[in-house]
């Protein structure tokens, strides 16, 4: 499947209409079919670019299931210390 333009700083989502969790650092991480993506309250983690669902409007939609399991624990308490 061929994706979109990726672009750093496009915001990551595990689905349309849910709150990112993150953020592109860099495209092509280390010279690898890869994103750096920085996730809220975590930092950053490598994720393949066979794990991107979508991309559109500067959004980029992962399938959370094809994540290593330190980066879904990471996007599920992505937003833990917010203050609402």
């Amino acid at each position: 499947m061929k994706l979109p333009y990726i672009e750093v700083g496009y915001q990551v989502y595990t689905a349309d209409g849910e709150d990112p969790f993150g953020a592109v650092r860099e495209v092509g991480y280390g010279g690898k079919p890869a994103l750096l993506i920085n996730v809220e309250g975590a930092g950053d983690f490598t994720i393949p670019l066979d794990s991107v669902q979508a991309v559109h409007s500067g959004k980029v939609i992962v399938k959370t299931d094809a994540l290593a399991p330190e980066v879904q624990r990471a996007i599920r308490h992505a937003h833990d210390r917010e203050e609402y």
